[in-house]
C-alpha cells in the first residue's frame, strides 16, 4: 500500500492489485478519495498529494505528450505572462483535448510527426519526471498552430506585439536549432522564423 507521506501517482489497477485481502476494492478506493488520502486526476489515475504541481502530471494524463506552446514559453521567460493552463504537444491524436482537473487545466494538440521527437528535454523533480520542449521547439510549436504569415513584418507583429516575445530572450535562441526544426514542420511560419532569425544573426 501507499506509505504515509509518500507522494506519487497511482492508477486504479495498481491500487487494487495492492489490496489482495479486500473483497470490495472499489469501496476501498472510494473511501481513500473521500478521506483525502487519494486525489482524483482523471478517471483511473490518482495522486497522493493534492499540492503536486500540475506540470509534473501532464505526461501521465494524456500521451505521448510533452509540455510546449504557451506554458513552455512562459517557463523559459520568452513571454511575460504567467500561463496557468498546462499546454502540451501530442502526436497523431487528430483532435485537441482539454482536461479540467483539481490539479489544473491541461490542453493537448498535435504537432507534425517528423517534428514531434526532436528537442525534448526530460526533467526530474521530487521523484517525478516530465518532458518539456526546448525554448526553440516551444516557439516553433506555437507558430505551427497559427494562421500562415506572409512576410517578416507580419512575423514581427505576431512575435513581439501579439505573443509579446521578450526581445532579449528571443535573441538568445539557437539559429541552428530553429533551422533544423524548420525542415520538419512543413510550416510556412516556422520556415519564415528560421529565415528571419538567420537574417538578424547575420546583420
Amino acid at each position: 500500500m501507499i506509505k504515509s507521506g509518500e507522494n506519487m501517482m497511482i492508477t486504479n489497477k495498481i491500487f487494487k492489485n495492492n489490496l489482495p485481502e479486500y473483497s470490495n476494492k472499489d469501496m476501498k478506493l472510494s473511501r481513500e478519495v473521500r478521506d483525502c488520502k487519494l486525489f482524483k486526476i482523471i478517471n483511473g489515475l490518482y495522486e497522493t498529494d493534492v499540492n503536486t504541481p500540475g506540470y509534473l502530471l501532464a505526461g501521465s494524463i494524456y500521451g505521448p505528450s510533452y509540455i510546449s506552446f504557451e506554458y513552455a514559453l512562459s517557463f523559459y521567460g520568452l513571454i511575460p505572462e504567467r500561463v496557468n493552463t498546462i499546454t502540451c504537444a501530442t502526436i497523431n491524436k487528430k483532435k485537441k483535448k482539454i482536461f479540467n482537473t483539481q490539479f489544473g487545466t491541461f490542453t493537448y494538440r498535435d504537432v507534425p510527426s517528423f517534428a514531434y521527437p526532436e528537442e525534448i528535454i526530460l526533467k526530474e523533480e521530487n521523484n517525478y519526471s516530465y518532458q518539456i520542449a526546448t525554448k526553440e521547439k516551444a516557439l516553433c510549436d506555437k507558430l505551427y498552430t497559427l494562421k500562415p504569415l506572409n512576410n517578416y513584418t507580419n512575423l514581427e507583429k505576431m512575435l513581439f506585439d501579439d505573443l509579446r516575445i521578450d526581445t532579449q530572450e528571443f535573441n538568445k535562441l539557437n539559429v541552428e536549432t530553429i533551422e533544423k526544426l524548420s525542415n520538419l514542420y512543413r510550416s510556412r511560419n516556422v520556415e519564415l522564423l528560421a529565415r528571419y532569425i538567420r537574417r538578424t544573426k547575420d546583420e
